[in-house]
């Protein structure tokens, strides 16, 4: 392809290549879909929340939740085995 375009247009083997590319780029950017974006939206927080330390938060009240669970899954095993 290079080559017949070389002779065509009686161009170097570089300006080929690069026109080459330059009609790939604009062919693949045109037929490109719409960016995807992000609207942000304000997370309305009560003042003194600091939304880095939410997923720490989130990581205390899981184990809590899991130890709660457990005790009374071991109390359960404890009645059944007496």
């Amino acid at each position: 392809m290079l080559r017949r375009a070389m002779r065509e247009h009686r161009l170097s083997f570089e300006a080929a290549l690069n026109d080459a590319i330059r009609r790939g780029l604009s062919e693949s950017a045109a037929d490109a879909e719409p960016r995807f974006t992000v609207t942000a939206r304000p997370m309305r927080l009560r003042s003194g929340a600091d939304p880095v330390r939410l997923q720490d938060l989130d990581a205390a009240l899981e184990v809590r939740r899991f130890q709660a669970l457990d005790a009374t899954s071991t109390r359960a095993r404890v009645a059944v085995t007496i």
